[in-house]
């Protein structure tokens, strides 16, 4: 199913999901005036097709202690050296995301720090400590202000 057609009803679905994916099928099937085994069917087809992938728990960083978000854009030594870099900073708990990319950087990462100090350590004991990484810059972010999904 690799161009699974969206229409008025997976969108209404897909909206309640993302504001609460804990919200029962009998609910939604309420609020989208259609049945819960309709609801049913209509999920179930958009989890085969690959829409939705799963469900997840969202927790605030900061209340983990995680107190300082920042990006890094990384220069390789080579094009080659991707893949084993990106394994290498997947290992690392700080790096939440990851992102191949053109422009300045080849890969851009988010990192997730207790402290200053945490980033430092990172940065330097982790991050700079891979071989294959020619140089970095740091952008620390001072809030964020805009965090959602894309619309379906």
């Amino acid at each position: 199913m690799e161009n699974y057609r969206f229409d008025n009803l997976d969108k209404s679905i897909l909206r309640s999901l993302m504001s609460n994916a804990r919200t029962p099928y009998a609910e939604l099937a309420k609020q989208c005036g259609v049945s819960a085994g309709t609801i049913h069917v209509r999920i179930e087809k958009m989890r085969q097709a690959g829409v939705i992938t799963g469900t997840q728990v969202r927790v605030d960083a900061k209340r983990l202690g995680y107190d300082v978000c920042c990006f890094i854009g990384i220069n390789l030594n080579n094009a080659r050296d991707y893949p084993h870099t990106l394994e290498l900073l997947r290992e690392l708990e700080e790096v939440v995301e990851a992102y191949y990319t053109t422009g300045n950087y080849s890969i851009f990462i988010k990192v997730m720090a207790r402290s200053i100090e945490h980033l430092q350590d990172v940065l330097i004991n982790k991050v700079q400590a891979i071989e294959a990484i020619q140089s970095t810059e740091t952008l620390i972010s001072l809030q964020n202000p805009i965090n959602r999904s894309v619309t379906p």
